[in-house]
C-alpha cells in the first residue's frame, strides 16, 4: 500500500533541503549549466516550480499541461529570472502542492497524467518527491545521488524497473546490489537475460539516464535504456 501522507511529509523534507540548497547560489550561478543538457539551472528550477503547478492540476482533475508548447514555453519563459523571483516560485508553487495533497479526497483513485499516463492519486506525492530529488541532483551543486535518502533511491529503483519492465527494447535484466537487493526489468526484448550488479546510487543513476553505467558491473551487454 501506498502512503500518500507518508510522502507528502517526505516531499516537505526534500523542498526543504532545496530550498536551502538554492538560497546558497547567486543570480551567475543560476545561468550557469545544469546536468541536463541544454538546461541552465534556472531551467531546472523553472521546470520544478512549473511541475508543483503541474501536479495540482492532475490532483484537481485538469489536465497535466495546457499543452507540450506550453509547458516548454513556461520553462524558457521562467529560466532567466534572478534569485530572489525562482526562490519565491519554487517555495509558494511547492506549498501549492503540499496544501492541495493535505485535502481530503480519494486517494484510490486514479488521474492521468502526460502522454495518457494514468496512475493512483496516491502515488503522484512520490512521483513529486523524485522530482524534486533528482532535480536537486541535477543542479550540480553538491547533491549527489549518493545523498539521497536510501529509502527514496530503493522505491525509485523500484518504480523505475517496474516502468521498463517488459519493454521491446530491454532484454530481460537482473538488477542488484552488493548486499542482497534485488529487482528485474525488461524481458520484452530477444537475447540472453542480463545480469546488473552495482551501488544503488550507480544502478538508480544508470535507470534514471543520470549515469552511463560504467560503474556497474554487469554480465552480459548493459542494455541502451529508452528515455523516461
Amino acid at each position: 500500500m501506498i502512503d500518500h501522507a507518508h510522502d507528502l511529509a517526505c516531499v516537505r523534507d526534500a523542498t526543504e533541503r532545496l530550498l536551502s540548497a538554492v538560497a546558497a547560489l547567486d543570480n551567475a550561478s543560476l545561468a550557469e549549466p545544469s546536468r541536463l543538457p541544454g538546461w541552465t539551472r534556472g531551467h531546472v528550477l523553472a521546470h520544478l516550480a512549473r511541475n508543483a503547478d503541474a501536479l495540482v492540476n492532475v490532483l484537481e482533475g485538469r489536465p497535466m499541461y495546457v499543452s507540450a508548447e506550453a509547458r516548454d514555453a513556461d520553462i524558457e519563459r521562467d529560466a532567466p529570472r534572478p534569485l530572489d523571483a525562482q526562490l519565491a516560485d519554487l517555495r509558494e508553487s511547492a506549498a501549492r502542492f503540499l496544501a492541495t495533497g493535505d485535502a481530503p479526497a480519494d486517494w484510490a483513485r486514479t488521474v492521468e497524467l502526460r502522454n495518457g499516463v494514468t496512475d493512483s492519486a496516491s502515488r503522484v506525492p512520490f512521483r513529486r518527491w523524485a522530482e524534486v530529488e533528482l532535480h536537486h541532483v541535477d543542479l550540480g551543486v553538491g547533491y549527489e545521488l549518493e545523498d539521497l535518502p536510501a529509502e527514496f533511491a530503493d522505491r525509485e529503483i523500484e518504480f523505475l524497473a517496474d516502468r521498463f519492465a517488459g519493454h521491446k527494447d530491454v532484454p530481460s535484466t537482473g538488477l542488484a546490489t552488493g548486499d542482497g537487493r534485488t529487482w528485474t526489468t525488461g524481458g520484452g526484448a530477444e537475447g540472453d537475460p542480463v545480469a546488473v550488479e552495482g551501488t544503488t546510487a550507480e544502478l538508480l543513476g544508470w535507470l534514471a539516464g543520470r549515469r552511463d553505467g560504467s560503474g556497474l558491473t554487469t554480465k552480459g551487454t548493459l542494455p541502451k535504456l529508452p528515455p523516461l
